[in-house]
């Protein structure tokens, strides 16, 4: 479908709605709320070897807030922006947008080594968010922008049409 300005629009398909517009904002405004309103626990959870045992440092705290308010914008984008619009086009640039943050995300625990990535028995509940649930974000986006449920998406496209024969 194109609408009056000329953008292409369709309807995105309900699970992909479902995830991009209620479970991942809901789930982004929980790490935004810990790391702005319970900055211990946040530190205390990201590295249990070594949490801020009285205070934490000013220039810790100012980390945290900006890295709560940057995840109130991701939920803010998925949330506000992709439901305001049902141009695929706005849609694939947000969330090639995002799957780039989860890239750098997963990076951001590598001091871990590599077991914070598959060792789900040595997981606590913050390494659920930072990597678990990274990678199904991860995973939705790259299905979306693969096409994979979306008609007319480049798993649609690709696909080769049967060819009529004159008799």
């Amino acid at each position: 479908m194109i609408d009056s300005a000329g953008n292409k629009t369709q309807t995105i398909p309900l699970f992909y709605r479902l995830f991009f517009l209620y479970i991942e904002p809901i789930a982004s405004l929980v790490g935004a709320y810990y790391a702005m309103l319970e900055p211990h626990e946040y530190l205390r959870l990201t590295d249990p070897s070594s949490p801020p045992i009285i205070s934490i440092p000013r220039s810790t705290s100012i980390i945290l807030k900006q890295l709560s308010n940057l995840y109130f914008l991701f939920a803010l984008n998925e949330a506000l922006v992709l439901r305001a619009t049902s141009d695929i086009n706005v849609w694939r640039a947000l969330l090639f947008g995002l799957l780039i943050a989860d890239l750098g995300h997963l990076y951001s625990v590598h001091p871990f080594g590599l077991d914070i990535y598959w060792n789900v028995l040595g997981w606590n509940a913050i390494d659920w968010g930072n990597v678990a649930f990274v990678y199904v974000g991860a995973t939705m986006r790259m299905c979306f922008l693969a096409g994979l449920g979306v008609s007319n998406g480049p798993a649609q496209r690709s696909r080769k049409r049967p060819v009529k024969r004159k008799p």
